[in-house]
């Protein structure tokens, strides 16, 4: 099947050069060569069914076909080896190690402020940096429970950060259906593949949630909760699925309530205490009584249990300023600054348009970059110079002068490429991906040996966000025995 496939320019994650599969994609290549297009297509059908049964879908709020969508899934796994993603975790763990630092540090001390690593008005001027958080003590002084850093392969191969997701990351419910959607379809290619599993994340996670519930337990099991915006947000089929795969009721805040600095969930049995929220719900939302007054979805009261003591929220409240992708271009300082560590993982090439000098750059090449808001997520509010057309050079131009702030330039990078279905042709075609690996923080930093990677599948795009039309893979990391 993968006979005519042409690798391109780009970094091929399979192929070297046409014909030349890489060592560690052997085993997938000789076995997709055994399969006629016929039951590829089947396979593939067969898979969309199974997610459209078990409710796997994203919610794009912005296209007249409608709302909701199947997730799509190309059943062509992507495969890390040993070697590469031990360089990549290694990476991971440093990178939120020194993000939990520097958050610690900007609500305390701000040493990084007063001493200049960072110009202080960077994370003054941040949309959620939460200044009635200062000094305010979070348990186990772990701030970041979740995170998902996405990263990307340039054509030589380098991994980068693209950016970190610190609030309330997404995605790890088709990290885990993928594999499960790929075990059913293509059974024999797990037998012998040494492929690490991605199954516990859940459990992980459900430790690492119980590991920061507030010290006054005296060993009795903390009670965890999901606290979704409820059934019509995007997200909501993994906040169902997260809640099914721990164990632990899913709530909107009109389920729970304070009484006495304390969260309580009601049930037909009475009032339940409440020891840690998973919540999935941004900074503004959480308490109509310190945030937006106008929030429907939060609980009247909740800051002030945290404050208190009595209720730990995962991820904490102003962690959104670290994943600001004007601070994103000072986390290799940073890393530096608290860890006295090179980065392992670099940043992408990033201009500041708040910077003079930058901001003439970027506006005299806003033709030759990729210009992103500071705080949009999904692919929305970004320009992609090179494919824009001159009415939206001429709006970013407009918008950047307006609020330099608001904007970091990047030189576009060819994302690694990997074979992919494409189903107008009914052939394998290049389409480009990326990675989120999911990095948890209990008593220690872990990563889930896999991610979601992610397919831009249109033809060219570079863009993979499922809003935007990507989709997913299933992401193989294998078994040092395999290696």
């Amino acid at each position: 099947m993968l006979e005519h496939y042409d690798p391109g320019e780009f970094y091929d994650e399979m192929f070297t050069s046409p014909g030349g599969v890489r060592t560690h994609y052997q085993s997938i290549a000789e076995r997709l060569g055994s399969v006629s297009h016929d039951d590829f297509e089947k396979k593939q059908a067969a898979v969309e069914l199974a997610f459209m049964r078990r409710g796997v879908t994203f919610t794009v709020y912005s296209d007249d076909q409608g709302t909701e969508r199947i997730f799509p899934f190309d059943c062509v796994p992507r495969i890390i080896p040993a070697d590469e993603w031990a360089h990549i975790e290694k990476g991971l763990i440093q990178r939120l190690t020194a993000l939990n630092l520097f958050l610690h540090d900007i609500y305390h001390e701000q040493k990084i402020l007063r001493e200049r690593i960072i110009p202080p008005q960077y994370v003054m001027s941040a949309r959620h940096f939460r200044r009635e958080f200062m000094h305010f003590e979070v348990p186990k002084n772990i701030y970041v429970h979740i995170c998902g850093s996405d990263l990307i392969r340039d054509k030589d191969g380098r991994y980068l950060v693209l950016e970190d997701n610190l609030r309330c990351p997404s995605g790890a419910s088709y990290m885990l259906e993928n594999r499960a959607a790929l075990r059913r379809a293509f059974p024999d290619l797990f037998r012998a593949a040494g492929v690490r599993p991605v199954e516990g994340y859940g459990a992980q996670l459900l430790k690492n949630l119980q590991f920061v519930s507030p010290d006054k337990f005296g060993g009795s099991q903390p009670n965890v909760v999901l606290l979704t915006p409820g059934v019509y947000n995007s997200a909501y089929f993994e906040h169902a699925f997260l809640a099914r795969q721990m164990g632990i009721p899913i709530v909107e805040g009109r389920d729970l309530v304070v009484r006495d600095f304390k969260v309580y969930m009601r049930t037909t049995a009475g009032l339940v205490p409440v020891d840690v929220i998973y919540r999935r719900i941004d900074d503004d939302f959480l308490d109509p009584s310190v945030f937006r007054s106008d929030s429907l979805l939060g609980v009247p009261g909740l800051v002030n249990a945290c404050r208190a003591g009595n209720v730990t929220l995962a991820n904490s409240i102003g962690t959104g300023v670290a994943d600001d992708k004007v601070i994103y271009a000072w986390v290799p300082k940073i890393i530096r600054y608290y860890l006295g560590e090179e980065p392992i993982l670099p940043n992408v090439d990033t201009y500041l348009a708040s910077e003079a000098s930058d901001r003439n750059y970027i506006l005299e090449n806003l033709d030759k970059l990729v210009v992103k808001s500071a705080n949009e997520a999904g692919g929305y509010g970004m320009l992609m110079g090179p494919w824009a057309t001159k009415a939206e050079i001429a709006e970013f131009r407009e918008q950047i002068l307006a609020n330099p702030r608001n904007f970091i330039g990047q030189p576009p990078i060819s994302l690694s490429r990997h074979p992919t279905w494409a189903q107008d042709v009914s052939d394998f075609e290049g389409r480009h991906i990326d990675l989120r690996p999911y990095i948890l923080y209990g008593d220690k930093v872990t990563v889930t040996p896999g991610g979601l990677t992610r397919v831009a599948l249109r033809r060219g795009s570079l863009v993979v966000n499922s809003s935007q039309g990507g989709g997913s893979k299933d992401t193989w990391v294998l078994s040092d025995k395999a290696a």
